[in-house]
C-alpha cells in the first residue's frame, strides 16, 4: 500500500497524518515494539478523527485495517514522506508530520500544516495506555506488544 492508499478518496477536512515510524518509535527506551505501536497510533488517529499513514524504513511490520502501514523498501521513511506530502498537499489534503527529523522537517515545510515531534508523539501514544484512558488494552495482558 502507499500513496494511492494515502489518498483515499479525494480531499477532505480530515487530516493525513505521515507518521515517520521509526523515528518515534525509537524515542524512547527501551523502543516501542512495532506491533504495540501500531495499535496505539491507531487508536491515537481515531481518537483524532485523522487518517494516519505510518511509513517505515524498509519492511513494515504488518498491516491494520484503520491506518495505512507502508515499507519503503530499499528506500528511506524520510523520501518516501518528502515525495508524497506535496502530492497529498497539492491535491488539497490537510497533512501533518510526525517526526523529530529535522532535515525532514526542512523538506516538508510548504506543504504541512502541523508538525508533531517523533518524542511527543510517543507521550501521546503512552497517555493512551494510562488507567481510565480506554483507548488501548492488550489482549495479552501485557503493555510491551
Amino acid at each position: 500500500r502507499g500513496a494511492a492508499a494515502a489518498r483515499g478518496e479525494g480531499p477532505a477536512l480530515t487530516p493525513v497524518v505521515l507518521v515517520d515510524a521509526r523515528n518515534v518509535m525509537r524515542s524512547r527506551c527501551p523502543n516501542i515494539p512495532a506491533e504495540r505501536f501500531l495499535d496505539l497510533t491507531q487508536a491515537w488517529g481515531e481518537q483524532e478523527g485523522a487518517r494516519v499513514v505510518a511509513v517505515f524504513d524498509g519492511r513494515a511490520p504488518g498491516e491494520r485495517e484503520e491506518i495505512t502501514v507502508v515499507g519503503t523498501g530499499h528506500g528511506s521513511a524520510d523520501d518516501w514522506i518528502a515525495e508524497h506530502a506535496p502530492d497529498l498537499a497539492w491535491d488539497g489534503h490537510r497533512v501533518w508530520l510526525v517526526s523529530s527529523d529535522r532535515g525532514l522537517k526542512e523538506r516538508v515545510a510548504g506543504h504541512v500544516e502541523r508538525i508533531i515531534g517523533g518524542g511527543s508523539f510517543a507521550g501521546r501514544l503512552e497517555a493512551l495506555t494510562r488507567e481510565g484512558q480506554g483507548y488501548y488494552r492488550p489482549t495479552d495482558g501485557t503493555d510491551d506488544e
